[in-house]
């Protein structure tokens, strides 16, 4: 297991991992597994490489990121919980190229007793280098 950073308790790490992972996953196994991921209310604040940046509902982006098949492997970097609210600092790599790869900030809810992705905001590795793999 990789280091991973917990700032405090973390009672339900896994489970929030695994909602995280269903994300990474869905670019090479479909929407079922972002739509099971991300509030359908969710949005996104991400900056590319060149310093633009793009906001969404990331809803809107499930088709193209499943079409995609992208080879993205996820790195967890640091994971704060607290109650019903938690964060993950998340590298997401591509493992074709790790130059195309990003660092996400991702805010998780606990709603009606499940954790959902409510906000992603990210920067192309190339804007954070101290996070590149």
């Amino acid at each position: 297991m990789t280091d991973i950073t917990i700032v405090g308790s973390a009672p339900e790490i896994d489970e929030i991992k695994r909602v995280v992972q269903l994300y990474v996953e869905g670019f090479q196994d479909g929407i079922e597994k972002l739509e099971e991921a991300f509030h359908r209310d969710a949005w996104i604040f991400a900056l590319d490489a060149d310093g633009v940046l793009a906001t969404d509902l990331i809803s809107a982006r499930f088709e193209r990121w499943a079409n995609s098949h992208r080879a993205v492997k996820s790195r967890f970097i640091a994971v704060v919980q607290a109650g019903e609210v938690a964060s993950v600092l998340l590298g997401f790599d591509n493992s074709e190229n790790l130059r195309d790869s990003w660092v996400d900030v991702i805010a998780l809810l606990k709603v009606g007793g499940n954790w959902k992705i409510t906000n992603k905001t990210a920067a192309h590795s190339s804007r954070a280098a101290w996070a590149q793999p």
